[in-house]
C-alpha cells in the first residue's frame, strides 16, 4: 500500500468508506453495535467515554501484528511494514488510555465493564482476524471514523465550556511533545489526529487484502511521538 502524507495535523473529518458488500456491511453493523452500546453505557462523559474505548481500541494492532507475525514464519515472507505498524498503532492507542486516566478516574464499576469487555472483544477480534483479516481491519476503519466523531464532538464540549479545559496531564505532554502549558484542549486534538491516521491506515490495509485497485490513498497525518512512552523509560535504558 503506497501513502501520501499531508502536513500534519490537518485531519479530513468527512472521510467514510462507503459499505460495499458482505465483508463492509459486518464490519459497519459491528462498528455501530459497539458505537450504540458506548452511547448507552457513558452517554457524552467523554474522558470515561475515552477510557473504555481506548481499552478496547488498543486490542486490534496487537491481534493483527501477533496474526501477521505468525503468518510471515509460516510463509517465510516479508510482511510489508505491516507488523511495526500494528504495533505502534496498539502502543498508541494504551497511551491515549493512561492519558485519560489522569483525566477521568475509572469507577469500580467501569473497571469491572472495561475487563469484560476487553476479554470478550479480544476473543471476538482474534477469530474475525483469523476468518477475515480484510474484515478485522475494515472494523478498526469504520472504529476510527467514529473515535474522530465522538472527539470531535468532545472538542465542541470543551469549546463551549460544557466540559473543563483542564491542564494536560504530564503523560501526554511527554508523549505528544506538548507545550508546558498545554490544555486537554490540546490533548484532545493530537488524540483525534492519531486515530485518523489510523482510521485511513486500516481502510487502507482492508483495501490492500480485498485487492481493491485505485490511486495511493491519503493519509492523514500522524502527530509527532516521543521515542519511548514514558521519561523513565530512558533513564533505564
Amino acid at each position: 500500500m503506497k501513502l501520501i502524507v499531508q502536513n500534519p495535523l490537518k485531519v479530513d473529518l468527512g472521510v467514510h468508506h462507503k459499505v460495499a458488500g458482505l465483508s463492509d456491511s459486518i464490519a459497519f453493523g459491528f462498528t455501530k453495535t459497539l458505537r450504540f452500546c458506548a452511547d448507552t453505557f457513558v452517554a457524552k462523559r467523554y474522558g470515561h467515554r475515552a477510557i473504555v474505548l481506548e481499552t478496547v481500541a488498543a486490542v486490534p494492532g496487537m491481534v493483527g501484528a501477533t496474526l501477521t507475525h505468525l503468518k510471515c514464519l509460516r510463509r517465510m515472507c516479508e510482511d510489508k511494514g505491516w507488523i511495526r505498524t500494528l504495533l505502534e498503532e496498539a502502543e498508541n492507542e494504551r497511551m491515549h488510555l493512561m492519558t485519560f486516566i489522569e483525566v477521568a478516574k475509572p469507577t469500580l464499576i467501569e473497571r469491572y465493564v472495561i475487563l469484560g469487555v476487553q476479554w470478550v472483544f479480544y476473543i471476538a477480534f482474534f477469530f474475525l482476524y483469523l476468518a477475515s483479516a480484510k474484515t478485522a481491519h475494515r472494523v478498526v476503519g469504520y472504529f476510527e471514523e467514529e473515535a474522530v466523531i465522538s472527539y470531535t464532538d468532545y472538542l465542541r464540549d470543551l469549546d463551549e465550556g460544557r466540559s473543563p479545559n483542564l491542564p494536560a496531564p504530564t503523560i501526554a505532554k511527554y508523549y505528544w511533545k506538548l507545550d508546558d502549558d498545554a490544555t486537554l484542549r490540546d490533548v484532545v486534538l493530537v488524540v483525534r489526529a492519531d486515530e485518523a491516521h489510523h482510521r485511513d491506515v486500516n481502510h487502507g490495509f482492508a483495501d490492500e487484502l480485498g485487492g481493491l485497485p485505485g490511486a495511493p490513498g491519503t493519509v492523514s497525518p500522524y502527530p509527532e511521538h516521543a521515542a519511548e512512552t514514558q521519561p523513565a523509560a530512558r533513564s533505564k535504558s
